[in-house]
């Protein structure tokens, strides 16, 4: 069973407004009908009080009408309604006309008198107020007000009013007229305004859902771009240790399981939201992959005293980087440099092997600058008010340069923990990717990447090629 009021408390607020204004505009109608139709009728004689006060409540009941169908024309549900318009203009006129011949040709009584001028007074400027509601420019809302006070002294001239009398009666006209077409303006406005607020919180929820579709998409692409060519190289080369008898197959499928499940858990961060990257992590990472797919890789610079926001959004810069690099074009050699310049801070990767044809005669997005992958690093740096600029430099040769500014610049293009430009650090250790975290040949890092395909001497086996 509904409980008394349930159709209110189910109308949203926009079509709340509206139903108060609407019957704010029949409350009109009745009270101006209460204020002088009802008092008319009993103040003039038998035959007058009987057909002015109904023709005050025809003119009532037309203008309840006309808000009613102008106020649908202000919200786009039917067309204007010039007809009504002109026929309740058409009607205010006869009403005025004719409290005005009671004023003049009825029984000689202060009663009577009042009773007409209050007719004639009320009508009009009531009139016009109803009439506003259905003309949209304010000129002619204006225009529509000073015709009902001119109108207003060309009628009561003649009924013998001194001077002074008629032009009070145009001011009064003018004032009560203008008021109520001043009030139905704004409740038009209003009325918009509160529509369009609702829009713009629709349009607003509706641009928070795509974003966030636009973040699970970016994100899921970064995550899973490089951790599936990846995959692909180590299974590969697993394939082929495999079928040359090496027990390495079985280090290479279990690093692939490792990969596997941590490509889970990052699908999982995505789907929360969570997910940062780790600009150290990221270094480490593409150095170790790159060099596994045959790649002669150099790093330089350490994210260390960087902001956790700058670090992470260089870190998506080197991870889909390095997947543009090893799923286009035919890489042999690749940097990556990390350095401080004047108040910000600079990555740079550059590879060679790019052009119009990558690996396999394929376009790809690293050679051409173009794809979802760097589209999405522009919206990552631009939250932390980065640029990046990416495109070819030389024959074969694509480069990506990130720029982030800082708060405080510790140099000016100087390498980041005494690191050289040239991949080398201060104590003169390289760090050219043959292997990561000082191991020999033939060990596996615990969490790192060594070269894959690594072992005695004539039996390394790498893989270049990584088809999308």
């Amino acid at each position: 069973m509904r409980r008394p009021g349930g159709w209110w408390r189910r109308k949203s607020t926009p079509a709340k407004v509206e139903t108060y204004t609407r019957w704010s505009f029949h409350f009109f109608a009745v009270a101006e009908f209460g204020a002088v139709g009802l008092p008319s009728a009993g103040a003039l004689p038998a035959g007058l009080g009987l057909w002015l006060p109904v023709l005050t409540l025809v003119h009532c009941t037309l203008g309840g009408l006309t808000a009613s169908r102008a106020l649908d024309w202000t919200r786009g549900r039917r067309a204007q309604p010039v007809r009504l318009l002109w026929a309740l203009a058409a009607v205010t006129a006869t009403v005025a006309v004719a409290a005005a011949f009671v004023a003049q040709r009825g029984p000689d009584h202060e009663s009577v008198d009042a009773a007409a001028g209050s007719v004639f007074g009320v009508v009009l400027a009531f009139g016009s107020g109803f009439i506003a509601l259905g003309v949209r420019a304010r000129r002619r809302v204006f225009a529509v007000v000073a015709g009902f006070a001119v109108g207003a002294g060309v009628v009561a001239y003649p009924v013998g009013l001194p001077g002074v009398a008629v032009l009070a009666t145009m001011a009064a006209v003018f004032v009560g007229g203008g008021f109520l077409a001043f009030t139905s303006v704004f409740s038009v406005w209003l009325l918009d305004a509160v529509f369009r607020l609702d829009e713009a919180r629709d349009t607003r929820a509706r641009l928070a859902v795509a974003e966030e579709r636009l973040r699970f998409g970016r994100d899921l692409h970064d995550v899973m771009g490089r951790n599936l060519a990846v995959i692909a190289l180590k299974s590969e080369l697993a394939v082929r240790l495999a079928r040359r008898g090496r027990p390495d197959a079985v280090d290479q499928m279990i690093e692939v399981q490792r990969i596997a499940r941590e490509s889970q858990r990052e699908v999982r961060d995505v789907v929360r939201g969570y997910r940062e990257a780790d600009l150290g992590v990221e270094l480490a990472g593409a150095q170790g992959v790159l060099t596994a797919a045959g790649i002669d890789c150099a790093v330089s610079g350490e994210p260390g005293g960087l902001p956790a926001e700058v670090q992470s959004a260089l870190g998506w810069v080197v991870r889909e980087s390095t997947t543009n690099v090893l799923r286009h074009g035919d890489a042999g050699r690749c940097s990556v440099a990390l350095r401080r310049t004047a108040g910000s801070v600079v990555l740079t990767v550059e590879n060679d092997g790019a052009g119009p044809a990558g690996a396999g005669g394929r376009p790809g997005p690293a050679a051409s600058g173009r794809g979802s992958g760097l589209a999405g690093l522009r919206e990552r740096l631009r939250e932390v008010d980065g640029t990046l600029e990416a495109g070819l430099v030389g024959a074969g040769t694509f480069r990506v340069v990130a720029e982030v500014p800082l708060n405080e610049a510790p140099g000016s293009g100087t390498p980041l923990d005494g690191q050289s430009l040239d991949g080398k650090p201060l104590d003169g250790k390289p760090l050219d990717g043959t292997l990561l975290d000082g191991q020999s040949p033939g060990e596996v890092p615990a969490g790192g990447t060594r070269r894959l395909g690594e072992g005695p001497p004539g039996e390394a086996s790498t893989v270049r090629e990584v088809t999308s």
